[in-house]
């Protein structure tokens, strides 16, 4: 079974920085496809960037050159840094890990741009 626990969320203003961080039980994440969605109230869960386990990273149109994904796998973390924030990237980010034919998600953390 795997576990991943996200934190970092929080309120910021536009145009600020956050960035978000996706613990895994185990060492999965150097070698499995790791990725962030995120949930608008109203809307489906989309995805926003991922990181293929040879390292090829995707990013959404939406966030290409203000948000970053990377891990570090000694710490078995995921990353995802966001910059110039807009108050549509408010949103619940989640963390979803394929591991061994199956799908695992983190609990959530909330993400409210706002002034």
């Amino acid at each position: 079974q795997v576990q991943l626990v996200e934190s970092g969320g929080g309120l910021v203003q536009p145009g600020g920085s956050l960035r978000l961080s996706c613990v895994a039980s185990g060492s999965i994440v150097s070698s499995n496809y790791m990725a962030w969605y995120r949930q608008a109230p109203g809307k489906q869960r989309e995805l926003v960037a991922a990181i293929a386990s040879g390292g090829r990273l995707n990013y959404e149109d939406f966030v290409k050159g203000r948000f970053t994904i990377s891990r570090d796998n000694a710490k078995n973390t995921v990353y995802l840094q966001m910059n110039s924030l807009k108050p549509e990237d408010t949103a619940v980010y989640y963390c979803k890990a394929d591991y061994l034919g199956g799908h695992y998600w983190g609990q959530g953390t909330q993400v409210t741009v706002s002034s």
